[in-house]
């Protein structure tokens, strides 16, 4: 298919005199097209839930999580798996982004990264991919090489392989183990798939990872109860946490924190369970991290 044909491509019929209005009805005329965004999201739920499932199941095996991507794709990817750290507590070492054309394209476009198919193994290779891994590639074409090559590594070394894209039976299929198509149609400046693509991926990649991290343990209730007490904010977020997990006083959770060496799901179980930091710790791991399945086997 010719890059014209792609819809993300296409010239939105809506937007062809966008140049002569008024700052007003630009900005409402963007905010409409975004509204387009969720549905077409909300078209793939199966398929991202399939994805969930099938990369908790490594995750929760050693598994890492590896983000693929070139321009804003591979940006949001990077976006994500940083965020994983301070909010969940998961190891830079276990998720983390490959962008075409390195570091340095984080920040600065390096034009002609993303047509390199090859390349993408190579970088996949220096990280040493196994089996376990799960290797998620973003492109808004769902067809740029790097993405495409990535995912070809991937199906090689049989580790599982997930595809984003923004296009109706993208190229991407022919290497992805689970695909999720969000067609959000043509952008508001042609091509500019930064727009209503790029948002698209990011409610994604939300959807994706946080899925990952609920089935992984890193959520109790809807409390996020791996998250690194690493400055002023976090600390008070971790005792609020406490707080509203076990009804504590301030005191009791500043105590239980304290004792559970900053631990907060340990922390939770602790004073749930009314037991030690190694007692807390040894039920943690038997169960894969999840206190809800700590505290049913209380109740029984």
């Amino acid at each position: 298919m010719q890059i014209e044909e792609l819809t993300t491509e296409k010239r939105n019929a809506d937007t062809l005199n966008i140049d002569t209005m008024t700052t007003l009805e630009i900005v409402e005329t963007i905010n409409r097209e975004d509204q387009k965004v969720a549905q077409a999201v909300s078209t793939q739920s199966h398929q991202i839930a399939r994805a969930i499932d099938l990369a908790s199941e490594r995750f929760l095996q050693g598994g890492r999580l590896i983000y693929c991507g070139a321009g804003t794709s591979g940006r949001l990817g990077v976006l994500d798996a940083v965020e994983l750290n301070p909010t969940y507590g998961v190891s830079p070492t276990r998720a983390f982004g490959i962008m075409a054309g390195g570091d340095k394209a984080m920040y600065q476009a390096i034009e002609g990264a993303e047509d390199c198919f090859e390349q993408a193994g190579y970088d996949l290779k220096k990280v040493n991919l196994g089996t376990k891994d799960i290797v998620i590639c973003l492109a808004a074409s769902g067809r740029t090489p790097y993405a495409l090559g990535a995912l070809a590594y991937a199906k090689e070394k049989q580790a599982l392989g997930i595809g984003i894209a923004c296009v109706a039976d993208s190229q991407m299929r022919e290497f992805a183990d689970v695909m999720i198509e969000a067609v959000t149609g043509p952008e508001v400046i042609t091509g500019s798939t930064r727009m209503k693509a790029g948002s698209a991926q990011k409610m994604i990649l939300n959807m994706l990872s946080t899925g990952i991290m609920i089935k992984t343990g890193k959520v109790y209730q809807n409390l996020m109860v791996d998250v690194q007490v690493t400055n002023e904010k976090l600390q008070q977020r971790a005792l609020n946490i406490i707080k509203q997990a076990t009804n504590c006083s301030p005191k009791q959770a500043a105590d239980f924190l304290s004792e559970s060496n900053q631990g907060v799901a340990s922390a939770i179980v602790m004073a749930k369970r009314g037991c030690s930091l190694d007692e807390a710790k040894r039920l943690l791991a038997k169960n894969n991290g999840q206190i809800s399945l700590v505290l049913k086997q209380e109740e029984k």
